[in-house]
């Protein structure tokens, strides 16, 4: 991995939720890279296996259902054994369910046979909010209990969904924009016990979950796809390095230390473009 700078973490025991995904998996790697002791927490257990055995001995992978606060307080305990108190979280678990996403942008009453708002699953938002919203909380109530008395950094995984909610997903929108609220909170309220706490918001990156939304069945790009990029105005999606920078920055406490609250876009454009 070629990272686009270096920071010293050697000091860092830091927890990842959602670790084995595509984005996630890659922080994992950059934080080892500098130096820290990362935990991989997914409910995947072969994925964050295989992510842990690539990165060696600064690695551990615990099979973790962020959504059973049991499970959370267990995998606290496997942490504490193996590399000491937790001082860094990220709250990378969240996702979208097809339960909770409309077929059409725009009500056409006129439509038949169409997914429409009045026909979602009302199981499917609250999967969406207790995946994204639940999990932070919960995950944050457990892992985080240490840091009152040490200090910390926590890094919550937003979207652009929070600055400007995209059409078909309203449930996912309505979640990363409480993640974001979330984090602004959790920064004041931790503020006198030396814990920092930002969010990181990514634009459009092409992952597992949304590669079928964005092309085709030949690998051809979506009418989706045609509508991201001519909002983004560098015209791309993003790579996992452009996210490397801006999570090392805020991993650092020389280099962010008086940064709380904070949602940074990593975004090509897209949050300031009004589209004219």
């Amino acid at each position: 991995m070629k990272l686009p700078f270096k920071i010293d973490l050697s000091d860092k025991i830091v927890a990842i939720t959602g670790a084995g995904g595509v984005l996630i998996s890659e922080f994992a790697k950059a934080l080892a890279e500098c130096g820290a002791k990362v935990a991989l927490l997914d409910i995947n257990e072969k994925a964050v296996k295989d992510i842990a055995e690539q990165i060696g001995e600064n690695a551990i992978a615990v099979k973790t259902n962020c959504l059973d606060k049991q499970n959370i307080i267990d995998a606290k305990k496997i942490i504490d054994e193996k590399f000491g108190k937790i001082n860094f979280l990220i709250n990378g678990a969240g996702g979208n369910n097809p339960k909770a996403t409309c077929e059409n942008e725009y009500m056409t009453p006129d439509l038949d046979g169409i997914k429409d708002f009045f026909s979602l699953d009302e199981t499917g938002l609250k999967f969406v909010f207790d995946l994204n919203i639940m999990t932070a909380f919960m995950v944050t109530q457990i892992l985080a209990k240490d840091m009152v008395k040490t200090g910390g950094n926590i890094i919550n995984i937003s979207s652009m969904n929070a600055f400007r909610p995209l059409t078909k997903i309203p449930a996912y929108s309505a979640a990363k924009a409480g993640i974001s609220n979330f984090t602004e909170w959790l920064a004041v309220h931790f503020a006198p016990c030396n814990i920092r706490v930002n969010a990181i918001a990514p634009g459009f990156f092409v992952t597992n979950q949304n590669r079928s939304l964005l092309f085709d069945e030949k690998g051809e790009p979506t009418a989706r796809t045609g509508k991201i990029l001519s909002g983004t105005p560098q015209k791309r999606f993003g790579e996992v390095s452009d996210l490397l920078g801006t999570l090392l920055w805020l991993s650092s406490d020389a280099a962010s230390g008086f940064i709380t609250g904070s949602l940074i876009a990593v975004d090509g454009g897209f949050a300031a473009y009004s589209g004219v």
